[in-house]
């Protein structure tokens, strides 16, 4: 099960990044967290193939905060629960998001959010490889 504290960095990963091992596996060399981004694990389970896990988050972003460039060893779904803002995905064109809004980005991509001025809350799913960094950082 991948802690909270492991977990800490990330969450759009949503959100900033931290490097952590999913599956228990200890954080190393982890970034320092974006600021004004906090995110909760609301459940970790791992998936029957025992390769994949689900990691269910909700995200806070606060007003004018930035998400760095990020990747994930796997698939990240969203839905936004409150709050506007403006999703950065390589390859394709910026996306804007509001209440009810959702998205998918794939792994190993490329990408950021742009909050507005109010803060954003979001639902997220990662579905990522087990026992590699849910996040990393993406030039």
């Amino acid at each position: 099960m991948l802690s909270r504290r492991a977990f800490a960095g990330c969450a759009i990963c949503g959100i900033g990044f931290g490097v952590a091992g999913i599956g228990g596996a200890a954080a190393q060399n982890a970034p320092a967290q974006t600021a004004g981004v906090t995110r909760k694990i609301l459940s970790t389970t791992e998936l029957p193939d025992g390769k994949y896990v689900a990691v269910q988050v909700e995200a806070e972003i606060g007003a004018g905060a930035t998400v760095a460039r990020h990747t994930h060893p796997g698939i990240e779904s969203a839905f936004v629960l409150e709050g506007s803002g403006e999703l950065i995905v390589d390859g394709r064109p910026n996306a804007a998001l509001g209440p009810a809004g959702h998205f998918q980005v794939p792994a190993e991509t490329p990408h950021s959010l742009k909050n507005g001025d109010k803060p954003m809350r979001l639902a997220i799913t990662y579905t990522v490889e087990k026992g590699k960094p849910l996040a990393s950082p993406a030039a």
